[in-house]
């Protein structure tokens, strides 16, 4: 089973997916990393990939952004749909996809700039900033976004590198939303960091939730069940199951859901 079941429910009148995928297949070379994955993901609602190791969980997740581009013996076929338009289509231009479909990684890593130079960085050079003011605004709000504002607001000259590694991936958080994003990935952006920090990222991607489509990549099942509203299995390069959170966790329909979420594989 790899397909993304249709919602149901007074959800389904309203429910379009922010992006989709169709049929998508990533290959290492020879190696068929990921198998005919069709999944949808939903601008309100925070989504987990969740699997074991090597499953291929962020190899898809690179693909929502064409990450793998940057991989020469990468090749992916299929179709991922950013509000109905196949962002593997030759015309589309990487660098606003990217700007459109930003990216939180699993170890922070911001620029070696300022804390304000780290936010306003991408609108410099997408052009979205006419005047300093216009751009003063753009790094509060988004450091306001991200919950570091009181924290930073008085040290904004200081190397966003000097700060510590929960307020590190906050910053890099507020890199992504000075953009203007439509949807968040995010690559399990708390395995690096102490349980306060990661309650604060987890605080935070709520916040966050109601204003972009987030999808998070994480080896927690503890994270995915307190964070997100959708989860979908992986397992061997394969989609196993996908479906609300509280019945992957308590109800999943396939054994190898199971039996992952018990332990016996993993």
């Amino acid at each position: 089973m790899n397909s993304a079941p249709a919602e149901t429910g007074p959800e389904a009148i309203q429910a379009k997916p922010k992006m989709a995928a169709r049929g998508v297949n990533v290959f290492y070379g020879d190696n068929h990393a990921i198998k005919d994955i069709d999944l949808d993901l939903y601008a309100d609602k925070v989504t987990s990939l969740i699997g074991p190791s090597g499953c291929g969980k962020s190899t898809f997740l690179r693909c929502l952004n064409r990450m793998n581009d940057t991989i020469p013996i990468c090749h992916v076929t299929g179709e991922i749909l950013l509000e109905d338009e196949n962002i593997y289509t030759s015309g589309i231009d990487v660098v606003q996809l990217r700007a459109r479909v930003g990216m939180v990684f699993q170890k922070p890593n911001p620029f070696p700039k300022s804390i304000y130079d780290n936010v306003a960085y991408g609108p410099r050079i997408h052009g979205l900033a006419a005047h300093r003011t216009d751009l003063d605004e753009i790094v509060t709000t988004s450091l306001e976004k991200a919950g570091l504002w009181q924290e930073v607001k008085d040290r904004l000259d200081s190397s966003g590198t000097a700060l510590s590694g929960g307020q590190q991936q906050r910053l890099c958080i507020a890199r992504a939303i000075a953009v203007n994003p439509e949807v968040i990935l995010m690559d399990e952006p708390c395995s690096a960091l102490d349980p306060i920090a990661t309650a604060k990222i987890e605080a935070l991607i709520d916040e966050l939730s109601g204003r972009y489509a987030i999808i998070i990549v994480t080896h927690s099942m503890q994270q995915a069940a307190r964070i997100s509203r959708k989860t979908a299995f992986f397992h061997l390069g394969e989609m196993v199951e996908y479906g609300d959170t509280t019945e992957i966790f308590t109800s999943p329909k396939e054994d190898r859901t199971r039996d992952y979420i018990t332990g016996r594989i993993g």
